[in-house]
């Protein structure tokens, strides 16, 4: 847990801010809410969720509304569903870049926090950030 807070702790400000939705559900189409960790860790890494000042933790949201929801990306975890390549990025627009990204390393408390930063920001700038 030292390695995981050190990891984090020497992180640069970021020189973009993107505004972004992150499901966490499809049928129905879940997202991260308000009071988050995984939020938490994306808001460090200079991504600001779009439903963070919503009422609930992780709000049902029509599918059409996150395709017209003016983001700057969307961050498809492979846990607690399990969005892949070929489930889940076909529902934005193409002009939506999508990061797939690791549930371990956005999601969960412990060791893997030491890596997380690493592996987030490089998947994130895979999807063009």
């Amino acid at each position: 847990l030292a390695e995981a807070e050190a990891a984090w702790a020497d992180l640069p400000a970021p020189v973009v801010r993107l505004r972004a939705a992150i499901p966490i559900w499809r049928r129905p189409w879940m997202v991260l809410g308000r009071d988050t960790f995984a939020g938490d860790l994306l808001v460090r890494l200079g991504v600001d969720n779009a439903y963070a000042g919503h009422a609930e933790r992780y709000p049902r949201v029509p599918v059409e509304e996150l395709r017209a929801g003016g983001l700057d990306l969307v961050v498809l975890p492979d846990e607690p569903y399990r969005f892949t390549p070929d489930d889940g990025p076909e529902a934005f627009p193409a002009r939506t870049p999508v990061a797939l990204v690791s549930g371990r390393h956005l999601t969960w408390y412990g060791p893997s926090l030491a890596e997380a930063p690493a592996v987030l920001s490089a998947a994130l700038r895979a999807a063009g950030r």
